[in-house]
C-alpha cells in the first residue's frame, strides 16, 4: 500500500482547512481589539485528534478542548489519521472548533478498506467501510493543568454517529446503522512529575467504532465501557505513552477485541503534532491479530 496514495486527498483537505483555520484565528474579524484571545495553552495540552474527531489521545476521548484558545478565545483544530492493519486500512479525517476552552464541536469522517476480506465477505476487494461522527463535549469543571492535583479537568459529550453502509451493517446482523454515544472524562497533567492521566467512561453500543453499525443479536443495548491513557512529557515537546479502550462484543459473525496502542506525539511547532503509534485492534470480522503502524497529524489553532 501507498502511503501518499491513501492519505492523499484527505491530506490536501487538512491542509486547505489548516491554511485557512491560520487565516480565520490569527486574525478574527469578528475580534474587537484584544477582547478575545485565540491561543495560550501550553503545547500539547490540547491533546491530539481521536479517530473519531475529538481531542484525546489516537484512541480514546480526553476531557480536553479542542484548539489553542484559552477561556477568552476560539480555537480550532482538523486532522487526518491513517492506521495500516495487515487486512484493513482505516482512515479518518476531520475538524473540529474549541468554543473558550468550555464546548468542543467536531466532525470527523472515517473510511475503512476492506481490502481482500472484501471479496471474501462478497462486497468486493477493497470495498470501503464509511462514517461520519459528529461530536459536542462540554468542560463541567477542573483544569486538566492548573489548580489542585486531585481535581483533574471533567467533561461530558456525545458523539452521534452515521454508518453510511447500512446494508452491510444489517448483513452482519447489526439492529441499527446510527446512535449517540454518551461519555463523562477526567484528565489531568501532573506537570511537576510530567505525567498525564486520563480516563473516560462511554455508554455505547457500536460494532468496531460504528464502522459495522451497533447493536447486534447477542447484545443490542448500551454498555459501559472505559478508555484509560497514559503519558509521560519527555520533554515540553515530546509525549509518550499507551492507551486501553474496551468495545462491546455485540455481533455473533464478528467478535470484537479491546483496542491497545502504544504512542509518541511530537509537537513540531505550536500549531502542528504529529503522532506514531503502534496500535492492536485485535480481532476485526473474520480476521485476527489486526496490529500495525498509526500515523496522524494534527493542525490546532
Amino acid at each position: 500500500m501507498s502511503v501518499p496514495n491513501v492519505l492523499g486527498k484527505p491530506l490536501t483537505q487538512m491542509l486547505a482547512a489548516a491554511i485557512a483555520l491560520s487565516g480565520i484565528f490569527a486574525n478574527p474579524a469578528w475580534a474587537n481589539g484584544n477582547d478575545l484571545e485565540t491561543g495560550g495553552k501550553l503545547t500539547l495540552t490540547n491533546g491530539v485528534t481521536s479517530v473519531e474527531g475529538s481531542s484525546g489521545g489516537g484512541l480514546a476521548s480526553w476531557s480536553v478542548i479542542a484548539g489553542n484558545e484559552t477561556e477568552d478565545g476560539i480555537g480550532a483544530s482538523a486532522h487526518v489519521t491513517l492506521v495500516e492493519l495487515p487486512d484493513y486500512d482505516w482512515q479518518s479525517h476531520g475538524v473540529s472548533i474549541g468554543l473558550f476552552d468550555r464546548l468542543e464541536l467536531s466532525y470527523a469522517r472515517q473510511n475503512l478498506d476492506t481490502k481482500d476480506v472484501g471479496a471474501a465477505l462478497g462486497l468486493g476487494r477493497g470495498f470501503q467501510l464509511n462514517q461520519d461522527v459528529f461530536g459536542a463535549k462540554l468542560r463541567l469543571g477542573g483544569d486538566a493543568v492548573y489548580g489542585s492535583p486531585l481535581m483533574p479537568q471533567i467533561a461530558v459529550g456525545a458523539q452521534y454517529r452515521k454508518n453510511l453502509d447500512a446494508p452491510v451493517a444489517a448483513f452482519v446482523g447489526a439492529t441499527k446503522s446510527d446512535d449517540v454515544d454518551f461519555y463523562v472524562s477526567a484528565t489531568k497533567l501532573f506537570l511537576s512529575k510530567s505525567i498525564l492521566v486520563s480516563g473516560t467512561a462511554r455508554l455505547t453500543r457500536a460494532n468496531q467504532f460504528g464502522l459495522l453499525g451497533f447493536g447486534g443479536d447477542k447484545n443490542d443495548e448500551r454498555s459501559l465501557q472505559f478508555e484509560g491513557s497514559m503519558g509521560y512529557q519527555l520533554s515540553r515537546k515530546l509525549l509518550v505513552g499507551g492507551e486501553y479502550r474496551t468495545k462491546p462484543d455485540n455481533l455473533s459473525i464478528a467478535q470484537e477485541d479491546d483496542a491497545v496502542d502504544v504512542f509518541a506525539a511530537w509537537a513540531l511547532t505550536d500549531n502542528f503534532t504529529l503522532t506514531a503509534a503502534y496500535v492492536d485492534l485485535g480481532n476485526i470480522v473474520i480476521k485476527d491479530k489486526q496490529r500495525g503502524a498509526f500515523l496522524s497529524l494534527q493542525a490546532a489553532f
